[in-house]
């Protein structure tokens, strides 16, 4: 079995298309004047230049784009956005099995050319909200070999977590451990950071990690112990 883990392009979305995409689920003028505030105050976005159908040669330049990230509200939008390829790749591309969170997203198929074909016709139809896949993260896997999703590489058998996650998470612990020392920051904010990532890391198979990692920060003893 293999898959392929397409990733709209963070940023790109035209705020023309997301008014129309709005509109069509939230009904009352008064919420949608909110969320144009929302959107309005989104943070810089990274250059998306693309090419639609129908664009002149400045409308890359000219075209708004882009949500506040690090907002509740970014999830929902992606939800609303993304709601109609939900429905064309479950009705039309039936792939073997579909999930998706936010904008990251996988297909699973025993064809590899069925994958490619899939992946084709879900550019072409994002095209049409002024969507890209991410071209980095589009990619063909075999099940076996496991498969990056959600920070974490995923097998038939279990999962671990990226190696990035936790280089992160040794260099913020070095950090914490730096700052409790000095008097800058107390336990409580040392437990809630440690605990936030041990929520994420618990969804892997991560308890030898954990151990390892708690172990050679004596400062965190009882903090962070697996369980």
């Amino acid at each position: 079995m293999e898959l392929t883990k397409p990733s709209p392009t963070p940023g790109a979305l035209a705020r023309g298309t997301r008014r129309i995409l709005l509109a069509r689920t939230i009904h009352c003028p008064d919420t949608l004047r909110l969320i144009e505030l929302i959107v309005a105050s989104s943070n810089p976005q990274e250059e998306a230049l693309h090419y639609f159908p129908g664009d002149t040669l400045f409308t890359p330049l000219e075209r708004r784009r882009g949500l506040p990230l690090g907002n509740q509200t970014s999830q929902f939008f992606a939800n609303v956005y993304l709601n109609p390829m939900d429905h064309m790749i479950v009705r039309n591309l039936r792939p073997g099995a579909y999930a998706r969170y936010v904008d990251d997203f996988l297909l699973f198929s025993d064809s590899h050319e069925q994958l490619l074909e899939m992946h084709c016709q879900i550019q072409e139809f994002l095209c049409r909200f002024r969507l890209t896949l991410h071209p980095g993260k589009s990619r063909i896997h075999r099940c076996r070999d496991g498969f990056p999703f959600l920070g974490f590489r995923l097998f038939p058998t279990h999962a671990r977590l990226l190696r990035p996650n936790v280089v992160r998470f040794r260099r913020r612990l070095r950090r914490l451990h730096a700052d409790y020392h000095a008097g800058i920051v107390g336990m409580e904010t040392v437990k809630q950071s440690v605990q936030a990532w041990i929520g994420h890391a618990m969804h892997g198979d991560t308890w030898r990690l954990r151990e390892q990692i708690f172990q050679a920060f004596p400062f965190l003893a009882g903090v962070g112990r697996p369980k």
